[in-house]
């Protein structure tokens, strides 16, 4: 699998050419029988980045794209989406964002997380949990199993080097885990910036390195 952002070919230069591009890719990753994850920016990028995704999915089934839990919109996005059955990677969201766009409270973010879960789990959606919190990994586990859901249908999702010990636990207790790696020569700037989005992360990487 690979990720990409869209404002990286262009989004907020030329949609047009944005799509192109990102065709391009999906394309020739299709030919290679692999799989393009479109991740999920600030606010400003949202509806681009959906428009984007939409029309690349009457043409492709390996394509999937991020929605984040902590966006009031969210749950308007994916009944619009609906039909499309996506395979959605479902993260919390990191991105500095204004009270009226997004929710400040985390037991706001982890509710709205759950019931976003549970509705596309319901829905038939592949869904890559995205998450280093324990407790939204426990709701996971018992939506999994009140759902009866087959490993087939979801996978977790987590950083490298983030919090290897829930890691562990998660794929002891047998579900299916892909870990996200920065790739390229600007792999370290790319890491700093994502520390900077989210300082818990950081916690968990100093951890990790001073064990």
């Amino acid at each position: 699998n690979v990720s990409i952002k869209l404002t990286q070919l262009g989004l907020k230069v030329d949609t047009r050419t944005c799509f192109e591009l990102t065709d391009g890719l999906v394309r020739r990753a299709n030919e290679l029988n692999n799989f393009v994850r479109i991740d999920m920016e600030d606010s400003s990028c949202t509806t681009g980045t959906l428009e984007i995704y939409r029309a690349l999915r009457r043409d492709y089934s390996n394509v999937g794209v991020v929605i984040q839990a902590y966006l009031r919109r969210t749950v308007d996005d994916v009944l619009t989406l609906e039909d499309l059955r996506p395979n959605y990677r479902l993260c919390k969201g990191v991105y500095v964002e204004p009270r009226e766009i997004s929710y400040h409270d985390m037991r706001a973010i982890n509710r709205n997380y759950v019931y976003i879960l549970e509705k596309l789990l319901r829905n038939g959606s592949y869904v890559g949990i995205a998450t280093h919190d324990e407790l939204i990994v426990w709701e996971a586990f018992r939506l999994i199993r009140d759902l009866k859901l087959s490993p087939a249908a979801y996978e977790f999702q987590m950083l490298l080097g983030v919090d290897e010990q829930l890691r562990d636990i998660i794929r002891a207790a047998g579900h299916n885990l892909r870990v996200y790696i920065p790739f390229g020569r600007d792999w370290y700037a790319y890491s700093v910036r994502r520390l900077r989005e989210n300082p818990r992360l950081a916690g968990y990487v100093l951890r990790a390195m001073l064990k």
